[in-house]
């Protein structure tokens, strides 16, 4: 393909699991291993809505389900942050143990937006912890700074956590502040693009130019067409076709 002729796009912020890194429900299958442990009730389909907000806050919201409106607010926050601390111990040994792999395109894509200068972004509802291991599988962490930015031989540009910002998904913090590194003051510059409904909510709160998700990760079409969005792909191949129209 030829460079867009009107390079107006920037940064795509992508997420991670589901997105870039192939799903092969892992996260939820994690997820459903320390609820059991912990003795919180909560089938797949509720874990499954849950995917892509921050961990912690995942299970602030299945005690505060399960201990009902009245439990005080510290007794949830306690119970929380223990089984946040089971879940750590889980997923980080199943990433530590088990191959990770690049999803579907995502190489190809990567290559494409560097051909064009636009920076490669990824973020994620993981801590920073279990991000690095993941990066670490792929060889994506190769060539980052000690800030997660990367330069000419590193794979991404820039990697955020859910844990180094004041708030995870679906608020827009983890995007504006991958802006404020490379210096971008328009969020109409940024794409969005995940595989769930807080990631649509995300690019939608950050004001990013396009919110897309992909439909080969942890949600179906027919989940992700109930929410609001720009276009919804069938994998991450499609991307550069829909930002080479755009730019047209």
């Amino acid at each position: 393909m030829d460079k867009m002729t009107n390079p107006s796009v920037r940064l795509v912020m992508f997420d991670m699991a589901g997105t870039t890194v192939r799903d092969n429900d892992e996260v939820l299958h994690c997820f459903a291993e320390a609820c059991r442990a912990e003795g919180i009730t909560a089938d797949r389909s509720r874990l499954n809505a849950l995917m892509g907000v921050s961990k912690l806050e995942v299970f602030g919201i299945l005690w505060r389900e399960q201990l009902g409106a009245g439990a005080a607010a510290d007794a949830i926050a306690q119970k929380a942050q223990e089984s946040f601390r089971v879940f750590r111990a889980i997923l980080e040994d199943y990433y530590r143990n088990h191959e990770v792999e690049p999803a579907e395109g995502a190489l190809d894509v990567f290559r494409w937006c560097r051909e064009r200068d636009i920076k490669i972004a990824l973020n994620t509802g993981f801590y920073r912890a279990v991000t690095d291991i993941i990066l670490d599988k792929l060889g994506w962490l190769a060539g980052l700074d000690a800030a997660y930015k990367g330069g000419p031989g590193s794979v991404i540009d820039y990697s955020v956590a859910s844990d180094e910002v004041p708030q995870g998904r679906p608020a827009p913090f983890m995007i504006q502040k991958a802006m404020s590194v490379f210096g971008i003051d328009d969020p109409q510059q940024v794409v969005k693009v995940g595989d769930t409904p807080v990631d649509l909510a995300e690019g939608r709160n950050a004001g990013c130019l396009f919110s897309l998700a992909v439909v080969n990760g942890t949600h179906s079409r027919a989940e992700l067409e109930l929410f609001d969005h720009d276009g919804l792909l069938s994998s991450l191949r499609e991307l550069p076709a829909m930002l080479e129209k755009h730019s047209a």
